[in-house]
């Protein structure tokens, strides 16, 4: 018999000092604060995103934090480091809807070694499972390199180099970012 009383995601609404979590398997997953340069690569790609929502419309930008509430069956919420959402807003406080249809994943100090890359694989899956059709995983503190993964072919990731520019199609259609950018 199961006694484990499953999160939920009013908890996250409790969470201490609007920390970020997300509810995987049941549970609150709390996120430690990233470094420096993470910190710095989601920022830019959040302010090139809210650019591009400025210009074209079509979507929203949202920064680090953010809550998308999902219905899987190991999975009920995502807070990527940045994102792309074209579902509907919901206005004051509450979380979004829904999956981005582009999330951002930078990694941290501890996003490294082969459990830390399964657990990686395993989020990008619930994130496709979810309806999200393009997933970065940003690498500022190793390779510097930037793997668009996309729906349609999660497997093999496009990867971006220094002095190469970055896209998520179909996720954002014609939005670009150069590599360069990302790093400053």
């Amino acid at each position: 018999m199961n006694t484990r009383i499953q999160a939920t995601i009013e908890d996250l609404y409790h969470i201490p000092e609007n920390g970020k979590a997300e509810i995987v398997n049941g549970e609150i997953v709390l996120m430690a604060p990233t470094g420096d340069d993470p910190s710095r690569s989601g920022g830019e790609i959040y302010y090139s995103l809210r650019q591009y929502e400025r210009q074209f419309r079509g979507g929203y930008a949202y920064p680090d934090n953010a809550g998308f509430i999902v219905d899987l069956p190991n999975r009920r919420s995502f807070s990527p480091d940045a994102a792309w959402y074209t579902g509907e807003r919901k206005r004051g406080g509450k979380f979004l809807e829904g999956a981005p249809a582009f999330a951002v994943e930078v990694r941290s100090e501890d996003d490294y070694g082969p459990a830390a890359e399964r657990a990686m694989a395993r989020k990008r899956a619930d994130y496709f499972a979810a309806g999200t059709l393009v997933v970065w995983d940003v690498d500022v503190l190793q390779e510097r390199v930037v793997r668009v993964y996309r729906k349609s072919d999660p497997q093999r990731p496009a990867v971006y180099n220094l002095g190469q520019t970055a896209e998520a199609e179909p996720a954002v259609p014609g939005w670009t970012m150069p590599v360069n950018d990302i790093f400053a």
